[in-house]
């Protein structure tokens, strides 16, 4: 049986040094995708926007500055209280989130308990992986 850890939040999206503006957001972590985890948020579209990125990505950016490219984490402090930032950069443009560090903490916390470190694999259901990637050349 699979599992969903999720965790409704509100962002920051800097806009510039002297601006944000709050973001409503949901942290999703399920167990049938064991290494990822899924950050949706509403912005400037009717859509929500999904990123998906490394469960160990956040994990490290939580507590030092990680990734390259298209996802970067890094800790900060603002106004005096501890953030985890997300910056994200597309074709259609760049974002950076700041949310709260504890929050973050917290729900990561949760999902690590459900699928500890290494255990991931484990969740894989490999043969129905290679079912269905079987099927869609076919």
């Amino acid at each position: 049986m699979h599992t969903v850890v999720e965790r409704e939040l509100m962002l920051d999206m800097v806009l510039s040094p002297e601006r944000s503006t709050p973001v409503a957001a949901r942290l999703v972590y399920r167990t049938e995708d064991p290494y990822a985890v899924h950050v949706t948020f509403h912005i400037t579209s009717q859509k929500p926007v999904t990123w998906t990125f490394a469960r160990d990505l956040l994990r490290e950016g939580a507590h030092r500055a990680a990734g390259e490219g298209d996802v970067r984490v890094f800790p900060m402090r603002d106004r005096g209280h501890a953030v985890v930032c997300v910056a994200l950069s597309s074709p259609e443009g760049q974002a950076l989130l700041k949310a709260p560090a504890r929050v973050v903490w917290g729900w990561l916390g949760r999902t690590l308990r459900t699928v500890p470190p290494g255990e991931e694999r484990e969740w894989l259901d490999l043969d129905e992986a290679l079912r269905e990637l079987l099927a869609s050349d076919a």
